[in-house]
C-alpha cells in the first residue's frame, strides 16, 4: 500500500520539488516490494532449493581444497598447529658404490640409428678421428664396430676436456667390452653380464586382433608371424576360420639379462584352437634342419599351402556362377581373392616354372608343375616376379603381384588347382599326408617336446580337457593330433 504524500507549502519551486522527490520514492518503494513478492512468494520452489544446495556445496569444496583457504578463515585467536621437518641421515655410501654411480653418471650412450656410421657418431660426440682409428687397430673391436646394425648401443665416458676416456659395447648377449683411452695405449676390459633363459607360455584369446592381444600379451612379431605364416598356414585360414574367442597358447624361450627381456626364441610349442577345434604344432630338430610336427610326430608342411596369398578375402568360390564382364552363366575352375594390386602371390608347393607370361582372359598368368599330375595357375597379374620359365622353385616363392589384366573387373588372384588337367576345388581338394617321425627320432621328439606339453597343460586346461589325466606315451594330445589332419 501506497503511503499519501501531502502538498507542497512555503517556498512554491523548492516546495514542489521536495514533493516530486517524496513521490519517487514511494514508487520505488512500491516496485521493490513487489518484486520481492514475485520472486520470493514466501515458499521456496525446487529449483530454489537445487541452486542453494548447490551453492552451498561449492562453499565447502572451496574451503576443503583450496590451500590455505580455511586457515584464512581462521581468525588470529586460533589455535596454530607448527609442522615440524625433520632431517635423516641415509647410511653411507660404500666406495664401490660411489665409484659405480660416478661410473654409470658420466657414460652417454648413443643408438645407433639407420645410415649412421662410427665416424658420423664419433664427430656427433667431438671425438678426434685418429682416436676412432686407434680404436678400430684392436682385433675385435674393428669386427664388432664396423658391423653395426641400427639399434646398437655405444657408451661413451668424456673427461671434462672432451677427450675419450673409455668406450663401451656389447660383444654379445653376456659380454660387455670396455676400452679405456690412456695416451697412446687403449687397455680392454671384458665384463661378464649373466642371462637367464625361461620358457614361457603365453595364453590368450584372438580379440579382435590376433596380432594386437598376442602383442600384448609379450609374443613378438616374429613369433606371430611363424604361428600364421608357417606352422599354421596348412590348417587354419586366418582370414575366416578365427573368431574372437578362439584361443592360441605359445611356448617360447625368452633371454634376460638384469631384469630385461632382450630376445625371444623360436615357437618351442604352440596349440591354436580354431571354431572349436585344436591344432598342436611342436619343434623339432632332425639332421640339423628344424620342422614343426603336429603331436603325432606327423611334419605339418604339406605339399600346398592353403593360400597362395596373404591376408586376402575369398570374393569367387569354385562352380557354377554368372560371369562379372561376360554376364553369362558359366564354370568357374578356380577360386578368386581379392587383394590391393602388387600384393605378392606365393607358389603353392615346390614345383618347375611351366608357363610365365600372356594367356587370353587370364592376362598375366604363371602355371607351376608340382609333378605327379598336380599343376598350379595363377592369373591376372600386375607383374611377375623374379623367376623364369623352367626353373625349379620353393614353395612360398614369390611368382608375381596381384593386379587386374586380362577378363578382369578389379584387382584380385584367380588361382587353379588340377590334377592330372582336371580342375579341383583348391579349398576342398585333400593331399596325401607326409610321413610321420618313426623309431629312434619319434621317441626323441616325444621326450624333447614333453616338457612343452606339460607346460601348455598347466595353463591351457580347457582346450585339453578330454585327455586323461597322465600323458599316453604312444598318444600324447589325441584331440589335438585329430585336429592336425588339415587340407592341403
Amino acid at each position: 500500500m501506497t503511503t499519501p504524500v501531502p502538498p507542497p507549502s512555503g517556498d512554491a519551486h523548492h516546495q514542489q520539488v521536495l514533493h516530486d522527490n517524496l513521490q519517487a520514492a514511494a514508487r520505488n518503494t512500491a516496485q521493490e516490494q513487489a518484486s520481492r513478492l514475485r520472486l520470493y512468494p514466501g515458499r521456496w520452489t525446487r529449483r530454489d532449493w537445487a541452486h542453494a544446495s548447490l551453492f552451498a556445496t561449492l562453499g565447502v569444496l572451496v574451503v576443503a581444497l583450496v590451500p590455505g583457504f580455511s586457515q584464512a578463515m581462521q581468525g588470529e585467536d586460533a589455535p596454530q598447529h607448527d609442522v615440524v621437518t625433520m632431517s635423516l641421515a641415509l647410511p653411507p655410501l660404500t666406495a664401490a658404490q660411489r665409484t659405480a654411480q660416478r661410473a654409470h653418471d658420466n657414460w652417454q650412450l648413443v643408438t645407433v640409428e639407420r645410415g649412421q656410421t662410427l665416424g658420423s657418431i664419433f664427430s656427433e660426440m667431438d671425438v678426434p678421428a685418429s682416436t676412432m682409428h686407434r680404436i678400430l687397430e684392436q682385433p675385435d673391436a674393428k669386427a664388432k664396430l664396423t658391423r653395426m646394425r641400427p639399434g646398437t648401443e655405444l657408451g661413451f665416458d668424456l673427461a671434462q676436456d672432451g677427450s675419450l676416456k673409455k668406450l663401451r659395447y656389447d660383444r654379445s648377449d653376456t659380454e660387455r667390452v670396455e676400452l679405456t683411452v690412456s695416451g697412446d695405449a687403449i687397455t680392454e676390459q671384458v665384463i661378464e653380464r649373466p642371462v637367464e633363459i625361461r620358457n614361457v607360455v603365453i595364453s590368450g584369446k584372438v580379440g579382435r586382433s590376433l596380432f594386437h592381444s598376442a602383442r600384448q600379451l609379450g609374443l613378438s612379431g616374429a613369433n606371430i608371424n611363424t604361428l600364421t605364416d608357417e606352422v599354421f598356414k596348412y590348417d587354419i585360414d586366418f582370414n575366416t576360420d578365427v573368431t574372437q574367442n578362439d584361443r592360441f597358447s605359445v611356448v617360447v624361450e625368452q633371454t634376460w639379462r638384469e631384469g630385461e627381456l632382450i630376445r625371444s626364441g623360436p615357437v618351442q610349442a604352440a596349440v591354436f584352437t580354431a571354431k572349436g577345434k585344436p591344432f598342436s604344432a611342436f619343434r623339432y630338430e632332425q639332421d640339423g634342419k628344424a620342422e614343426y610336427y603336429n603331436a603325432d610326430g606327423r611334419p605339418l608342411k604339406k605339399s600346398f599351402i592353403r593360400m597362395p596369398i596373404q591376408y586376402a578375402r575369398l570374393s569367387s568360390r569354385f562352380g557354377n556362377r554368372r560371369h562379372p564382364v561376360l554376364g553369362t552363366s558359366r564354370m568357374h575352375k578356380g577360386v578368386d581373392y581379392a587383394a590391393p594390386t602388387g600384393t605378392p602371390i606365393m607358389a603353392a608347393g615346390d614345383a618347375r616354372v611351366q608357363f610365365r607370361g600372356v594367356q587370353g582372359g587370364y592376362g598375366n598368368t604363371v602355371v607351376l608343375d608340382h609333378g605327379r599330375g598336380h599343376t598350379t595357375l595363377y592369373a591376372h597379374m600386375s607383374r611377375f616376379g623374379n623367376v623364369r620359365q623352367g626353373q625349379r622353385i620353393a614353395q612360398g616363392t614369390i611368382i608375381g603381384y596381384v593386379g587386374t589384366t586380362g577378363m578382369s573387373t578389379g584387382p584380385h588372384l584367380h588361382y587353379e588347382f588340377r590334377v592330372n588337367g582336371v580342375h579341383r576345388n583348391p579349398l576342398q581338394h585333400t593331399m596325401p599326408e607326409p610321413d610321420p617321425l618313426s623309431g629312434r627320432a619319434l621317441a626323441q621328439f616325444r621326450q624333447q617336446t614333453g616338457p612343452a606339453l606339460a607346460r601348455i597343460r598347466e595353463v591351457e586346461d580347457v582346450i585339453y580337457a578330454d585327455l586323461p589325466a597322465r600323458p599316453d606315451p604312444d598318444r600324447q594330445v589325441a584331440s589335438a593330433s585329430r585336429g592336425g589332419n588339415g587340407r592341403g
